[in-house]
């Protein structure tokens, strides 16, 4: 679960991450999406930061891989 403890939100200026965050589109269908929403909610937190989350581990975890590069 992340925190904000300490932290207040600012229009404009990321909380969590080197850089702000912006809107992308993706298409799912109903069954993953509510997997996903379902994750989300067990861990307290948005669907779009599950999937930040989620993306950043798979993209250290093959950035540091020795085959990848």
């Amino acid at each position: 679960m992340s925190s904000r403890k300490g932290k207040k939100a600012v229009r404009d200026v990321p909380l969590f991450y080197d850089e702000k965050k912006r809107v992308h589109g993706i298409t799912l269908t109903d069954f993953a999406w509510q997997g996903l929403s379902a994750l989300a909610r067990q861990q307290q937190i948005s669907v779009s930061e599950f999937i930040e989350r989620w993306a950043r581990t798979e993209i250290d975890k093959n950035s540091n891989s020795p085959s990848s590069g």
